[in-house]
């Protein structure tokens, strides 16, 4: 069984005929107790308090059984590790084609794309996800939102631990009141004629140590195994 933020997401999972339900990572309306395992890919680096986190570590715990077993993954601070570079940095340097920019009025540099893997989920329900994205605005929001957090350089090292990085949704539709920002997309592409609506996304990324801390803060459960995995921070833990 699987849920997420977007219900277009989860209409996505349905008609592949897989059961999915839309949700809260806070909250989850499932009974204590009632999971054998439970799995957090790549969510819990969006919440941004540092209780927001450990109450959705402490959600995922309610929800297994005794016994029963949680894997988390984080985005890293450390896009280096071991002197080895993750594949999210080294891509940067391996992406097909040549790109150019368009400027259209503004000094800010924006990438289409911000984590690996992402680009193709992004453009499969990209014309529903945008409204998405503006209805249930919690983790995303349009270019030109005022804020102070520093905006990522995509497929660079992370120069801070709280930060916003550009989505730049691919297949979108532009609105003929919306700005869009400057983006880079691949040359002769149609993406080159027309522009869509790029995002500011949270993330918190995990330094090494700061995920395995915050799971043995919960006394109801026990860290089996903290490891690096291309870029990631990861857990698995055990109810106990």
């Amino acid at each position: 069984v699987g849920c997420d933020r977007s219900k277009n997401l989860v209409d996505i999972c349905g008609a592949k005929h897989f059961q999915a339900f839309v949700c809260d990572a806070l909250s989850v309306p499932m009974r204590s107790g009632s999971c054998d395992a439970c799995i957090s890919i790549a969510v819990i680096h969006h919440f941004s308090t540092a209780e927001r986190r450990l109450a959705t570590i402490r959600e995922l715990a309610r929800l297994l059984r005794p016994g029963g077993m949680a894997l988390i993954y984080v985005w890293a601070m450390e896009q280096e590790y071991k002197n080895q570079k993750s594949k999210y940095l080294k891509e940067k340097n391996g992406s097909k084609g040549r790109g150019k920019e368009i400027n259209t009025g503004t000094t800010q540099r924006l990438p289409t794309d911000q984590v690996p893997g992402s680009s193709s989920q992004a453009s499969a329900c990209s014309d529903q996800l945008i409204n998405d994205l503006k209805d249930e605005g919690r983790d995303a929001r349009p270019v030109g939102a005022d804020s102070r957090l520093p905006v990522h350089s995509n497929r660079t090292s992370f120069q801070s631990q709280d930060l916003l990085v550009p989505w730049h949704l691919k297949g979108g539709t532009k609105k003929k009141e919306e700005s869009v920002d400057t983006v880079f997309v691949p040359a002769d592409s149609k993406e080159s004629q027309e522009l869509s609506p790029v995002f500011h996304r949270y993330y918190h990324v995990f330094c090494e140590g700061e995920l395995e801390a915050v799971c043995r803060s919960l006394d109801c459960v026990r860290v089996q195994k903290s490891y690096y995995d291309q870029g990631n921070w990861c857990v698995i833990l055990e109810k106990l």
